[in-house]
């Protein structure tokens, strides 16, 4: 027999899930053991009708899957509890360390820290490429189109106009294939969108604000919302348009730099994109730290938020899913570029290839995240 939460249950529960929210969407089974297990919040098959959905749409998954509990249970104010409860002790880590990266990032032991900690970044995207090639390339089209994303990724080419090209190359390729829709769950509860609306129109008034008073706190929020709005595939897939953007568009901060982020991104709990939040904090200190980390979620709060009533409708759209294929088989192919560009700027040793090596053998092997972080740090501090 399912139970009503609070918001301040909602609150409190996902805060203390975010706390240890290592290893990106192997928290879904711990998130599942609380909520559907131990509080019975949900249902089974609503939760699993909220994991498939968190899959399909844009945006930082886990955090979607936080707020699809608390809509489902509190309508609005429980989602944005539960959204905000998830994904706060991660910002309040990554803001501490970004601080202290400032400081101290030019001391020998903290250079030798990040030297090791790049290499474990470099075996974490590449088996990231790795699983999600695995898992969705089923075919030769599937290929092509990753293939595709990667070579024009590989020559500069904009990463939004490489996904918009995957899109369409999915409703070219997939013209004649149907997809299967499962049976819906029976738990749905409806909810009032005017919260959200409300929340939308504010969300709209401080960019135009920004725009007309603090172009440069404009241009980050606006950059991070763009990440965010074409992240299909979870925190992974932002990696290439946030690279290519801080990096190679604006030069905010050099190739090592960004792979340093990264690294801090998986010290912390939560989400990778939370590296949105050392990016602002590196250009603009806490207000650029705190602008980046509401750009880079709010998009996926709306969406999911906009989405749930829709589920049943869209999960059965053919145009959609054959787009959708076609948009998470070129994050293959961007990810895949993007290991290659961070491997280019690492300087390679023996040292630094068996740590490689073992850290994608870990990772292989479902070794927490955390514990090859520590290994790498450790590494780090004894031979580079």
């Amino acid at each position: 027999m399912e139970t009503t939460p609070t918001i301040r249950e909602l609150f409190l529960s996902f805060f203390r899930l975010g706390l240890t929210a290592f290893g990106g969407p192997a928290m879904a089974a711990q998130i599942r053991k609380v909520i559907v297990g131990k509080k019975r919040w949900l249902t089974d098959a609503s939760f699993r009708d909220g994991v498939a959905l968190c899959q399909m749409i844009p945006g930082a998954t886990m955090m979607q899957l936080a707020a699809y509990v608390g809509l489902r249970t509190q309508g609005i104010g429980g989602a944005a509890a539960a959204y905000t409860g998830f994904g706060l002790p991660a910002f309040l880590l990554m803001l501490l360390l970004s601080a202290l990266y400032v400081r101290a990032h030019a001391l020998p032991a903290v250079v030798s820290v990040f030297s090791g900690l790049q290499v474990v970044v470099v075996a974490l995207v590449a088996h990231a490429a790795f699983t999600f090639g695995k898992n969705l390339l089923k075919d030769w089209k599937g290929v092509v189109i990753a293939l595709a994303a990667a070579a024009l990724f590989g020559m500069n080419v904009h990463p939004i106009a490489a996904i918009l090209l995957a899109g369409l190359c999915g409703l070219g390729f997939y013209h004649r294939q149907t997809f299967p829709v499962a049976a819906s769950s029976d738990d749905a509860k409806p909810y009032s969108l005017k919260p959200l609306q409300a929340i939308l129109i504010v969300f709209v008034a401080a960019f135009v604000l920004l725009f007309l008073f603090q172009r440069r706190f404009f241009d980050l929020a606006f950059l991070m919302t763009k990440v965010d709005l074409f992240a299909f595939g979870g925190g992974n897939s932002s990696l290439p348009l946030m690279f290519n953007e801080v990096v190679h568009v604006r030069a905010w901060m050099d190739s090592l730099t960004f792979l340093d982020g990264i690294a801090l991104g998986q010290v912390t709990p939560g989400p990778i994109v939370i590296t949105a939040t050392f990016i602002g904090y590196l250009q603009y200190g806490l207000p650029g730290a705190v602008i980046a980390t509401v750009a880079i979620f709010f998009p996926s709060f709306v969406i999911i938020a906009g989405t749930v009533p829709y589920y049943d409708r869209l999960r059965a759209s053919t145009w959609f899913n054959r787009a959708l294929r076609g948009i998470l088989y070129s994050f293959v192919g961007l990810l895949l570029s993007v290991t290659i560009r961070f491997a280019l700027n690492v300087p390679w040793d023996v040292v630094r290839v068996l740590l490689a090596g073992g850290a994608l053998a870990g990772l292989f092997f479902n070794v927490r995240l955390i514990y090859l972080v520590i290994a790498g740090i450790a590494v780090s501090l004894l031979f580079l």
